[in-house]
């Protein structure tokens, strides 16, 4: 039911009061009527007793106070569903803005749903296959998880979101799988990247598109995660599929947050930002996950750029203390060239020993990740030896250890925008970077799947492993002389 007032009292920043109002609720959509006719739309925030506080959508330049009119809907946003959502793109109040028919709706949703109850939640152990290495092999993405992309400003996070996006899929089941992908505050270069790219991989059609612009209004920043969730939950707990949402970027959501909270003129709490930012995240990512006998499933990827690479800042903290894990970029592998720049060690998935092993990945996959980890890391300590002492101080086997990080970081961690590796070759690549190294270096890893894999790639020498040469040396060296010859 719509009820209209005429009693504006006055304009804070993008915020109208509204006097004497009653019946009206926290949420709730209005209209903002001009004298010459022009129609905005408004969010109610905040209800005390008759007064009512309104964020308008359009902000409130030109509103003239006494002759405008308010109109509340006595609704909240809500977004049309059906199956032919899948394909389509979107703002971030739920309208289409792909010049197609609008949608005709089987059901509507309110946008602000709640929370997966803890005690209807079933634990994630399907595993996920992005096409990328160092998720796939490393840090494995599972059924129902929130792993989120820690990333810094000009890194190339929304490509590899772009790019899981494209390619991801669930192993071994014949359910539909679907992505929901969100983009907050994002220039329109982005969003045409993004479209363009969904369109000519043919990957549009599993996708549905929420985009907010950066010179959209800040409120509909708020709105944007929320319809791509009601969305997903729709293709999930509906129509039974796996959904994959990628939400990006959750820093200008944040800074959104921050905004609204500062011209409601709140209390700040760490950094200016609102002290309910943990709970208001929280009623985000928690939307995801998997319902016990239930078929469909939400797995949530949040994409956030950290403030000045701190990982310490509020929002990767707390997001941290909500999700299951996290994938880091790093600004010192971009600048070496590696693509994309995920820095392995302080990356973690803490539900990959739950998506993988026999039947679901490979039985080597456990021994084989924690063994690349460990000579990764040795390796990084030879490094930094060598910064200090210079090579020549290394021992033999410092140097091999040396000479993995580079092999590591160019054949494994390095990857093409366009490059779909399944995981059985992540796998044999896993195996053919340790073939670098002795027999008696690999301490991680049982002997069955030494004898059984390993020994492809390396035969021992008396027992001893000597530096033999190894395939992944072979390649590298065949593509530098490529280059040289092509020069």
């Amino acid at each position: 039911m719509k009820v209209e007032y005429k009693a504006v009292s006055d304009i804070a920043g993008p915020l109208l009061f509204v006097e004497g109002v009653s019946g009206v609720k926290y949420g709730e959509l209005c209209s903002i009527i001009l004298p010459d006719g022009e129609v905005r739309t408004g969010k109610v925030l905040e209800v005390h007793q008759d007064k009512a506080m309104i964020q308008v959508f359009e902000g409130t330049r030109g509103i003239d106070i006494p002759e405008s009119t308010i109109v509340f809907h006595g609704k909240t946003i809500e977004l049309p569903l059906s199956p032919d959502i899948l394909g389509r793109v979107f703002d971030g109040l739920g309208k289409t803005i792909d010049g197609k028919p609008p949608i005709l709706p089987d059901k509507r949703a309110d946008i602000n749903g709640s929370p997966i109850n803890p005690y209807a939640r079933e634990y994630p152990d399907e595993f996920i296959q992005t096409g990328i290495s160092t998720i796939d092999g490393l840090n494995p993405l599972v059924r129902g998880q929130k792993l989120p992309f820690f990333s810094g400003s000009g890194l190339p996070h929304n490509r590899l979101a772009a790019q899981v996006a494209r390619q991801a899929r669930v192993l071994g089941t014949e359910e539909e799988f679907s992505v929901v992908f969100a983009a907050m505050g994002i220039t329109f270069e982005e969003a045409e990247f993004f479209h363009s790219d969904f369109e000519r991989t043919g990957a549009l059609e599993r996708v549905v598109m929420f985009l907010n612009l950066a010179n959209d209004p800040t409120i509909e920043r708020l709105s944007t995660p929320r319809a791509a969730l009601t969305a997903a939950e729709y293709l999930a707990f509906d129509l039974e599929m796996h959904v994959l949402v990628i939400l990006t970027d959750m820093t200008n959501y944040c800074e959104a947050l921050r905004e609204i909270s500062a011209a409601r003129k709140e209390v700040p709490g760490r950094r200016g930002y609102p002290g309910y930012l943990y709970t208001d995240l929280a009623s985000v990512y928690e939307r995801a996950g998997r319902i016990k006998n239930r078929k469909g499933s939400i797995t949530l990827m949040p994409v956030l750029s950290m403030p000045e690479d701190d990982k310490t800042h509020p929002i990767p903290d707390l997001t941290g203390y909500i999700t299951e894990g996290q994938i880091i970029f790093s600004r010192s592998l971009e600048r070496k060239g590696v693509s994309p720049p995920i820095d392995v060690l302080p990356s973690l998935s803490r539900l990959k020993d739950k998506g993988i092993g026999e039947g679901k990945t490979r039985e080597d996959h456990a021994d084989l990740y924690n063994q690349l980890y460990a000579v990764y890391s040795k390796g990084k300590e030879a490094a930094e030896l060598a910064v200090i002492l210079g090579e020549a101080a290394l021992t033999d086997i410092d140097k091999i250890y040396l000479k993995f990080v580079d092999a590591f970081e160019e054949e494994y961690v390095s990857q093409g925008e366009y490059e779909n590796r399944s995981i059985e070759e992540t796998l044999e690549l896993g195996w053919k970077l340790l073939s670098m190294l002795p027999k008696r270096e690999l301490k991680r890893v049982r002997d069955e799947f030494i004898d059984k894999y390993y020994s492809r790639y390396r035969k021992e020498a008396s027992g001893e492993g000597g530096d033999l040469k190894n395939p992944i040396a072979s390649d590298r060296l065949e593509k530098k002389e490529t280059k040289k010859k092509e020069r």
